[in-house]
């Protein structure tokens, strides 16, 4: 069966976001509400189990104030923190995780459709998109965000909707991801998935990747295949993604 789209996940699996940019994003937006709130990286691991951005921000302010939160506080601070990350973008500070750009640039020569399937909201895709994408933006045929679905992974709502677009069936379909939400999301649609570990990814328990194809440490040319078939060249390459889509699961 000929690979007819890669779907991309955004946080941890395109850019290091999460750890580096969407939490100071939110520490920063916390600073400037006068809301004593300060997540570190491990508290900000814990909160990756809830998926969205507004959601995490409901879930911490409820158990900080013993009651639910006010929603207006609620969307006020996730404008400010959108405020805060899109600058953290564009001062250069993040960019892309060894070995996208390359996939990127060789998928879209194959002719390869490429799309954007994520939890995060337009806004911040937005941002990501112009400062550290970059002339690679053109090669994505559509984005599906957090604000096109009512349920957010690990539900499968997104892909799906992403094959509709498509107008492909998920047998010709990859899912790249970084978390075991991104995985069950991608798998709870029929997609093979490479799970390529972010640093929270990386974290997780081995038995979340269980239906992943593959495990890599990362795309690039220090790329090491922790679960799955060897890679044969110096770094992730579509040839191995077609492998994969062939592959079954142990």
């Amino acid at each position: 069966m000929a690979l007819g789209a890669l779907l991309w996940d955004v946080d941890g699996t395109l850019a290091e976001t999460e750890r580096e940019g969407h939490r100071r994003a939110f520490n920063r937006a916390f600073a400037a509400a006068g809301v004593p709130l300060h997540w570190d990286s491990a508290r900000y691991g814990e909160l990756l189990a809830i998926s969205g951005g507004q959601e995490r921000l409901a879930v911490a302010l409820q158990q900080w104030q013993g009651h639910p939160a006010d929603p207006a506080l609620v969307a006020d601070l996730q404008a400010r923190k959108q405020e805060h990350y899109a600058s953290l973008l564009a001062s250069g500070e993040l960019g892309l995780r060894p070995g996208v750009a390359e996939l990127i640039r060789e998928a879209a020569a194959a002719g390869v459709a490429q799309v954007i399937v994520t939890t995060s909201g337009r806004r911040a895709v937005a941002a990501l998109s112009e400062h550290v994408l970059g002339g690679l933006a053109d090669c994505f045929s559509f984005w599906v965000c957090g604000e096109d679905v009512a349920r957010k992974k690990p539900d499968c709502e997104a892909y799906l909707l992403a094959l509709r677009q498509l107008g492909l069936g998920a047998e010709r379909g990859l899912a790249l991801e970084d978390s075991g939400h991104g995985l069950a999301a991608a798998d709870g649609a029929g997609l093979a998935c490479l799970v390529t570990a972010s640093h929270y990814g990386a974290a997780e328990a081995p038995e979340r990747f269980a239906r992943a194809r593959a495990v890599v440490s990362e795309l690039g040319p220090q790329v090491k295949v922790l679960r799955g078939p060897a890679c044969q060249g110096s770094q992730i390459t579509l040839s191995y993604l077609h492998e994969l889509l062939e592959a079954t699961l142990p």
